[in-house]
């Protein structure tokens, strides 16, 4: 450990630092000047300074402000060396930021005693520092962990939902992507857009508890085989619901908000207006705006300009109109969105013998 010495008198010095060399794991760096010691402290930090207080130039008071004004030396301790026993001397010292005071002429059992006192409370600040580092790392580490987890968990149900779902995966990345787009456009920050573009696509989960009758009819559904479909909205919040992972509850909140309307017309409590979480009338934009333009069993696609068209015109009915108008103002980006992730093709199965 360093111990940074500055007093004018050579003499003290040569004390000093004999007394210093005595103790265990501690090296003297002597300094006859202030202004010295100034400028070697720019680019040094000592375990522990003693100071002189009367010298030329700079006295110790002044060179003890000088240390205490820079933060990178808050931790170390100061010990000045004065032959004034003034109180008020003391008392402006201990103002400044003196830890201890030493009085000529030395007494050598006493100053080995302080001085191992302050190293030993100067280790014990950095065991401390290096611990709670340590601790903040392993917390940052932990941390990134369950977020990584949860968004595999999150990829894993959202791939098992495609098994029952028609809709394609290319839609849930579209409709994902125009989310994430959305939100940013509206300005809420990119942290949140990227976890709405993680847990978008779970909006439809709860189609896994929708009968295959109902849920692969290649026709429109009737009335009361509509109620049954508009239960899967409550049956994934169901499912995600409670969960320990942010990023599962804001899922459960996209599960069972995105088919509400700005109207309140819609499903399934008929929430209206800012009553509906964002994150809800973020996802119906992108639901509606993907599933117009995607071909279904019981409808062709609508081209980019009759879907745009249609969502201006549910503008305040369907659609929160700041969110929507978020979304047409960045149309460059939703045809891009559009093009580099079209549905693939299938292919016809093989005639069977």
């Amino acid at each position: 450990m360093n111990i940074l010495i500055v007093d004018d008198d050579r003499t003290n010095l040569f004390i000093m630092a004999a007394i210093v060399r005595r103790l265990d794991d501690a090296d003297p760096v002597t300094m006859e000047s202030p202004l010295a010691a100034m400028e070697w402290l720019r680019g040094n930090e000592p375990d522990l300074i003693l100071l002189d207080q009367m010298m030329p130039d700079m006295d110790g008071m002044d060179l003890l402000r000088h240390i205490r004004g820079e933060s990178r030396l808050d931790g170390v301790p100061v010990v000045m060396i004065t032959a004034n026993t003034a109180v008020d001397i003391r008392v402006r010292a201990l103002d400044e930021g003196c830890n201890d005071f030493l009085t000529k002429p030395v007494v050598v059992p006493e100053v080995q005693a302080r001085l191992r006192n302050l190293l030993a409370l100067r280790q014990s600040r950095a065991l401390l520092r290096d611990r709670a580092a340590l601790l903040a790392a392993e917390v940052e580490r932990v941390t990134a962990a369950l977020q990584r987890q949860g968004e595999e968990l999150v990829t894993r149900l959202s791939r098992a939902s495609e098994y029952r779902d028609p809709e394609t995966g290319a839609h849930i990345e579209r409709m994902a992507l125009y989310s994430k787009l959305i939100a940013e456009a509206a300005g809420c920050g990119g942290a949140y857009a990227q976890d709405l573009r993680k847990a978008a696509p779970m909006h439809d989960i709860g189609k896994i508890g929708i009968p295959d009758m109902i849920l692969l009819k290649p026709g429109r559904l009737s009335p009361e085989e509509m109620t049954v479909m508009r239960q899967h909205a409550a049956i994934g919040h169901r499912i995600l619901a409670n969960s320990d992972i942010p990023l599962l509850r804001l899922a459960a909140e996209i599960a069972l908000s995105h088919h509400e309307k700005f109207d309140g017309t819609g499903y399934p409590n008929g929430l209206a207006a800012d009553a509906i979480p964002l994150s809800g009338r973020i996802v119906a934009i992108a639901d509606v705006f993907d599933a117009l333009t995607s071909t279904r069993p019981y409808k062709r696609s609508w081209t980019m300009e009759e879907a745009q068209a249609y969502m201006v015109e549910n503008r305040g009915r369907h659609f929160d109109p700041a969110l929507l108008d978020a979304f047409l103002s960045r149309w460059d980006e939703v045809c891009t969105i559009r093009r580099e992730n079209a549905d693939e093709l299938s292919e016809p199965l093989p005639e069977q013998a």
